[in-house]
């Protein structure tokens, strides 16, 4: 009987996410050869460059030959290289800070502040990184938050999907709501020739019910791996490959003046390099320059020797080879699609023949079709500008409003990127965090389906009261 349990066990094991992110590349390159190629003209203005509507015209098709389906891998890595060493640089230097103690220390002196009350900690958290997300805090911030929440998962005995989840579904609710975005809701409303950050009442709207259910759904999940950590889907290794490592002090280490210059030299450099994002444009290879440059400080102010630096700089590194390759598999299906000329072609054929549907079916399958392209096209600024400029005419004969077409965009774009691969600032969330994107997937899919309720009665509900402007 057990040598039967032990082969059906084998046969139902998952695929690695190595393994099905490939399937996605081949299958992207297998759709080359039955999807026409196109493209739509393109303008430019003010620095921002958007598709022409009724420009679409066909081209010759180039179909991914078996050479140019493995040369999209190496491709797909260059293109990817900054957000690749992002993580590399971030594991390095948070392993660096690990290894004086602070964050443990910090995280335990939270956790005696609030009698060890893991779900109200939960709650504040992703609460705080929601609130700052909604006010259109640069997104890319977010990846160098996550040891935090890590380090706080572990401290609370939970596992590295609660800690991820924590900082990262938190901000996705505000950055999905978007009060105050300027970038991807400015840059929506613009092309709709909206007022800036008009609508905001029904945005605020649903970032509460948002950050409600994912506080929710991680308090529940949580709770379900306190009272039993077996249940935990990250297996018997509830941080995956980011086992505490051998040099980091015991996490009862009291919190002293040192613990608390280091992560104030943390907060200090994030806030730099989020103060640029808005006024400088500063993007990954900043983040990564700002991590450096605070590493070296903060080994300064601890005292850390040069060769010590690098070991554990490396050590650090290593433990996030994984995730960071993920990146770069994951960008070889966009290099696909790209150059087999079909991106234009997929959202021509999607959208023209939504013009003839009813109001509110219309508007529907405009939010689905946002949900769904958002997987091919992760970038919210790149959805907008090649989205909106198409859908404004839509709405317009729909007779839907520019505002409700402007909410499509923001949930189409936020929702589904909680669990494509194609999004680099997903794949480096889970890769700094230690968790497979199979076992995030089984995680978030849940809680992506509520949301998907939400979205469309939140669509429902805009046209229904002719969600205007203001």
């Amino acid at each position: 009987m057990e040598k039967k349990k032990t082969r059906k066990s084998k046969i139902f094991t998952m695929p690695d996410a190595f393994l099905i992110i490939f399937g996605i590349v081949v299958l992207a390159a297998i759709s080359t050869y039955f999807i026409p190629a196109g493209s739509y003209d393109r303008e430019a203005a003010d620095g921002v460059t958007t598709v022409v509507p009724d420009s679409y015209t066909t081209a010759e098709s180039n179909p991914t030959g078996i050479i140019d389906l493995f040369t999209a891998i190496p491709t797909g890595m260059v293109e990817a290289a900054n957000i690749i060493f992002l993580i590399f640089i971030i594991g390095g230097i948070v392993h660096i800070i690990e290894s004086t103690g602070a964050i443990n220390a910090g995280i335990n002196s939270l956790i005696d502040l609030t009698k060890g009350r893991y779900m109200l900690l939960i709650a504040t958290v992703s609460g705080l990184f929601g609130v700052l997300a909604s006010m259109g805090v640069a997104a890319n911030a977010v990846i160098a938050f996550i040891p935090i929440g890590i380090a706080l998962a572990r401290s609370l005995k939970l596992d590295a999907i609660v800690g991820v989840a924590t900082v990262y579904l938190g901000y996705y609710s505000g950055m999905i709501a978007g009060i105050f975005d300027p970038s991807i809701l400015g840059l929506a409303q613009t092309i709709a020739e909206l007022p800036l950050f008009s609508g905001m009442w029904l945005r605020i709207i649903l970032f509460i019910i948002l950050i409600s259910i994912v506080i929710t759904y991680v308090n529940m999940y949580a709770r379900r791996v306190k009272n039993n950590p077996e249940k935990s889907l990250m297996g018997d290794q509830l941080f995956g490959s980011l086992a505490e490592p051998e040099d980091v002090p015991e996490n009862n280490s009291k919190f002293t003046r040192l613990h608390a210059a280091i992560l104030l030299t943390f907060v200090v450099f994030i806030s730099f390099f989020i103060y640029g994002a808005f006024n400088f444009g500063w993007s990954l290879n900043e983040l990564s320059a700002i991590f450096l440059i605070m590493g070296v400080v903060i080994a300064i102010i601890a005292r850390i020797t040069p060769n010590d630096f690098i070991r554990k700089f490396i050590d650090g590194a290593k433990s996030i080879t994984y995730g960071a390759l993920v990146v770069g598999l994951a960008r070889a299906v966009i290099v696909i699609l790209e150059d087999g000329a079909i991106i234009d072609t997929i959202v021509h054929y999607a959208l023209v023949p939504l013009e003839s549907l009813p109001t509110m079916l219309g508007a529907q399958m405009l939010f689905l079709f946002n949900l769904t392209f958002n997987l091919l096209v992760t970038s919210g600024s790149g959805q907008a500008a090649i989205i909106m400029p198409l859908m404004v005419p839509i709405v317009d004969l729909l007779g839907i409003t520019r505002q409700t077409g402007t909410l499509i965009l923001m949930l189409g774009d936020g929702f589904t990127n909680i669990i494509t691969p194609t999004s680099g600032v997903l794949m480096a969330v889970l890769a700094v965090g230690g968790v497979s994107w199979v076992k995030w997937f089984k995680f978030a899919l849940p809680l992506l389906l509520v949301w998907i309720v939400v979205g469309i009665a939140a669509v429902s509900f805009a046209v229904f009261v002719n969600y205007g402007p203001f």
